[in-house]
């Protein structure tokens, strides 16, 4: 009986702690600026704090400890989000929705300086709110579960970044750091807490940092030295599983240099690249099938954390963890295009050239010529079939190129 109320306890946080996660992501984007760094930010100042709430109970009996601890986790962000309902402003998006855009600029006022003129930013607003409310209607699901080739090469790079951050087990390793501790030699609970506090901030510092370097070296560069460093980081903390006696010394080395790797670009840039690369006619959908995936991946990591170490050997567990960060490097490598600069609508004629696949940029033609003032606003949208045509067929190929044409 204990067995499954502790599994459905389990199930029912996992849900919880998703959904929270989606919506403080949601509620950024539409309240501030940079909403991929806040976030990064300020989801790594809560993992900082739950290092220390770890600390704090440190001298507390085992037995006592966790139970103290699962109560300040419901008891305490209860009531934090009770309380900052009375201090949380309503994002602007939903109230020009909503046709309250002068409570719009007044929230637009907190977050811009002085004399902006937010008038234009509500006016984009609902811009992007008209026209993501045509693509809604028409483009349907089956563009996400039969996607022409650009579509499906555009889903394969932003779904499966998604997966890759998770795959490489950081969120495993986060969950079990006081076990890998354990393991390695370090049985002192202050110790393993404060050992966890270092960790926990100098990934924080190193997010602060990534913050830039995406901005200033672009994003292909950062999640090769990312992928490269965690790999090496990885095949260190094997070393303190099979060494002697300073294999204390490799596991905390390992695990800073791994959490500082992850950071500076799997951490950051695993949910910049799908912003970067969805079209505008399938970003939420697609979203939210990076979203579930990369839950589902991490879900999967976590839950079998244990059970493959022991059945492994710590130090198989994280060879095998370094060798998928290697892969992942790979296929990056290949897959990845460089996002930095560039708008929605050169990514889309970059999947479209690469595949070949010229029906991204009919349907959306299509989709922005609907949304020109002439057309009727009453007029229902019509569905867009981006689907792959079978029909007509391609032109036969010509047998001679023209002189000097250089094929591709």
């Amino acid at each position: 009986m204990t067995k499954y109320l502790a599994l459905s306890s389990k199930i029912l946080n996992l849900i919880s702690m998703n959904q929270t996660r989606f919506d403080h992501k949601f509620y950024l984007k539409l309240i501030c600026n940079d909403t991929n760094k806040n976030y990064q930010i300020q989801t790594n100042i809560g993992i900082c704090l739950g290092f220390i709430s770890g600390l704090l109970f440190s001298g507390v009996d085992e037995s006592i400890a966790w139970r103290l601890m699962f109560a300040l986790g419901a008891i305490l962000p209860t009531c934090v989000i009770y309380f900052s309902t009375f201090v949380m402003p309503e994002s602007p998006r939903w109230l020009v929705s909503k046709n309250r855009e002068s409570e719009a600029q007044e929230v637009l006022k907190m977050v811009y300086p002085d004399g902006y003129d937010v008038g234009v930013i509500v006016q984009e607003i609902r811009e992007g709110i008209e026209k993501e409310s045509i693509a809604e209607h028409a483009i349907g699901w089956d563009v996400i579960l039969f996607p022409s080739p650009a579509f499906k090469r555009m889903l394969m790079v932003g779904v499966g970044t998604a997966i890759a951050q998770q795959a490489v087990g950081i969120d495993a390793i986060q969950y079990f750091l006081v076990y890998i501790l354990d393991e390695s030699g370090i049985k002192s609970r202050n110790a393993q807490m404060g050992i966890l506090i270092v960790l926990g901030f100098i990934k924080l510092a190193v997010i602060v940092l990534a913050g830039h370097l995406f901005d200033r070296k672009g994003r292909r560069p950062l999640f090769f030295v990312s992928l490269l460093g965690c790999s090496i980081s990885l095949f260190l903390v094997s070393f303190a599983f099979v060494g002697g006696g300073s294999s204390e010394g490799f596991a905390v080395f390992g695990l800073a240099l791994y959490l500082a790797f992850f950071s500076v670009g799997m951490g950051p840039g695993a949910w910049l690249i799908p912003s970067e690369v969805f079209s505008t006619m399938i970003r939420a959908k697609a979203m939210s099938v990076a979203t579930f995936m990369n839950r589902v991946t991490a879900t999967i990591m976590s839950s079998t954390f244990l059970s493959v170490a022991n059945a492994m050997s710590w130090a198989g567990f994280f060879i095998l963890l370094a060798v998928v960060c290697l892969l992942i490097l790979v296929w990056m490598y290949i897959y990845l295009p460089e996002t930095k600069g560039r708008p929605l609508e050169e990514m889309s004629q970059y999947f479209a050239e690469i595949t070949g696949d010229r029906s991204i940029m009919e349907a959306e033609a299509l989709l922005y010529r609907q949304d020109e003032p002439s057309v009727e606003s009453s007029r229902p949208h019509p569905v867009i079939d981006a689907r792959p045509k079978s029909v007509p067929k391609k032109k036969p190929v010509m047998e001679k190129p023209p002189p000097g044409e250089v094929s591709r």
